[in-house]
């Protein structure tokens, strides 16, 4: 079996696992036999561009993994990646301007599939300076985006102001590990996260100190010179996307969860 080969494999493997489907439940979806599914994940059988093209649309694959799984397999890639300030994409840079500008005061901001920071609007900014004071957060002279996750994990970074990190912490880390599942490029920065959890709530509470919810989503709630601040987030995402940078994209949106919290915002956010 050539290299090529057994990364396709590993690849289709993954995917399908990350769905936590069988081979038995794939191709009951594929009309195929478990024996072609089977033959094709060892690499005993190649499977055509059509097949792989429904093989990863039933799994949801992301567009990206759709490309490098084609390439894999000898095919050309199917979905283009156009750069974000690409003239191509002024309606949607129009549209992401306008949810962060409606936003205000409240935070909003805009990451890729990896955490990138990549917009942020008046809202988001201040509260980022609320949780590092005097480490504004905004995008670098060079537009090199900010990472959320390595912020999360640095020392003096946005998990520090945390009050109910041993509610919020394990609930993220569930959700980056599934994410990380299908993205592998997460994994370090997950593991990172992980195990600052590990160090600021120890094994015992972050396996197994669970509790009833206490409201309907989840809030996370902060320590800062403004005193208490809660939010929950909503995330934004665009509808049935044909372009690999707009599937990475998501608007995530905080609301106060209290009206302290949109006090705060209101008067601290000009």
């Amino acid at each position: 079996m050539n290299p090529s080969t057994q990364t396709l494999t590993s690849t289709l493997r993954q995917v399908r696992k990350a769905q936590r489907l069988s081979q038995l439940e794939l191709s009951l979806r594929l009309g195929v036999s478990q024996r072609h599914v089977s033959f094709v994940e060892s690499g005993r059988a190649k499977p055509s561009r059509e097949l792989l093209l429904a093989w990863l649309q039933e799994l949801d694959a992301p567009l990206v993994v759709r490309n490098e799984v084609m390439l894999q397999a000898g095919y050309a890639p199917v979905y283009t990646a156009a750069l974000l300030d690409d003239p191509a994409l002024e309606q949607i840079n129009s549209a992401l301007a306008q949810l962060l500008f409606a936003h205000d005061p409240m935070p909003a901001l805009v990451i890729d599939e990896h955490w990138n920071l990549l917009r942020l609007n008046r809202g988001g900014q201040w509260l980022a300076a609320a949780l590092m004071p005097g480490a504004a957060v905004d995008l670098p002279p060079d537009n090199t985006p900010i990472n959320l996750l390595d912020l999360l994990v640095h020392p003096e970074g946005f998990a520090k102001p945390i009050i109910n990190l041993e509610e919020v912490g394990p609930t993220l880390l569930a959700h980056l590990r599934h994410e990380a599942s299908v993205q592998p490029a997460l994994t370090p920065k997950v593991d990172a996260f992980e195990a600052m959890l590990h160090s600021s709530l120890g094994t015992e509470n972050l396996h197994t100190n669970w509790s009833r919810p206490t409201a309907p989503v989840l809030t996370t709630r902060y320590a800062t010179e403004y005193g208490e601040l809660a939010f929950f987030s909503m995330f934004t995402t665009f509808g049935t996307p044909q372009d690999i940078t707009l599937a990475s994209l998501r608007v995530e949106h905080l609301f106060a969860a209290d009206e302290a919290t949109y006090a705060v915002l209101k008067a601290q956010v000009q």
